[in-house]
């Protein structure tokens, strides 16, 4: 199963907001980089990246995209 990037950012609200509105669409997500604060010691500079199966990008962007949602391209 091939994973593709939705969205990336630094804002962790952001994350669980999208995750919120992909999962009640039916969409599966999943959280990369959430334990990188360990790294670099909780100040929040690197981002955490959101992702979905290849074959739901399509929908998953136009949900996004629906609630002002930046997409990653």
């Amino acid at each position: 199963m091939s994973m593709k990037e939705i969205l990336s950012t630094n804002d962790p609200t952001m994350i669980a907001f999208a995750s919120a509105l992909l999962e009640g669409e039916g969409i599966d997500s999943f959280q990369m980089d959430v334990h990188m604060s360990v790294l670099e010691g909780s100040i929040g500079i690197l981002p955490r990246r959101l992702m979905v199966r290849e074959k739901d990008f399509f929908q998953a962007s136009a949900v996004l995209r629906d609630n002002d949602i930046p997409v990653s391209e």
